[in-house]
């Protein structure tokens, strides 16, 4: 079986959100897979995937201190910077951490860890809504 279906994520702060439960409210069809896959990617380039922490809410803004640092706004060598001083930075932190996540699925619910859950890296001040495209293979 092979199922796909683009998932609208609400405008979020800039920072690491946890959307486990979201995805999979969104994708009920994983409950009838005793073995299979589940491939999530997000169509922007100002914001990224990731699978981490999910019972301490320091591990999120950790990351976003890090990455804040990491990747800093208003460095000298930008030319990107037509949508304000976390554009560039954005995309940046986007291809750094990636656009994508793929999951197991195991009878009938994401095989993630006990302690991961799948966050939604936000690196716009000023974020829209977002969209995931999912596909299940199982």
């Amino acid at each position: 079986m092979w199922f796909q279906r683009e998932i609208t994520l609400k405008a979020q702060t800039r920072g690491f959100h946890l959307i486990t439960d979201e995805v999979t409210h969104c994708l009920p069809q994983i409950k009838a897979l005793e073995c299979g896959l589940v491939h999530l990617f997000i169509k922007h380039s100002s914001a990224s995937l990731t699978i981490n922490e999910n019972a301490d809410p320091t591990v999120r803004s950790d990351l976003e201190a890090h990455f804040n640092h990491f990747v800093p706004e208003r460095a000298p060598y930008y030319k990107h910077t037509y949508e304000g001083d976390d554009d560039m930075p954005a995309h940046i932190k986007a291809s750094t951490i990636g656009s994508s996540v793929t999951i197991p699925i195991t009878n009938g619910k994401l095989n993630l860890g006990i302690w991961q859950g799948i966050y939604l890296g936000e690196h716009r001040d000023n974020a829209i809504s977002r969209t995931l495209v999912a596909t299940i293979q199982g």
